[in-house]
């Protein structure tokens, strides 16, 4: 394990770690390593723009929403060219 140190913290900004910190019940150091692991868990695999709408809205339940039939047939737009 690394020991990575963070000088020059705001004020502010190091009060509202505390309380996040206490919000989820860990230590500012353990909310701080949650921190930086969910923002860098995503990098260096590709996702695409319908995985990242499906993972952002997964948790609302819009996959239970009966969507109505289509009557018309879709139409060709007119850009006025």
């Amino acid at each position: 394990m690394s020991t990575l140190t963070v000088r020059n913290l705001d004020d502010d900004l190091k009060l509202r770690l505390r309380v996040r910190a206490a919000q989820h019940g860990r230590s500012m150091e353990a909310e701080v390593r949650a921190i930086l692991r969910e923002s860098l868990a995503g990098e260096g695999r590709q996702r695409g723009l319908g995985t990242w709408i499906h993972e952002r809205f997964a948790g609302l339940g819009l996959d239970e929403l009966e969507l109505p039939p289509r009557t018309e047939r879709p139409r060709v737009v007119d850009f006025g060219e």
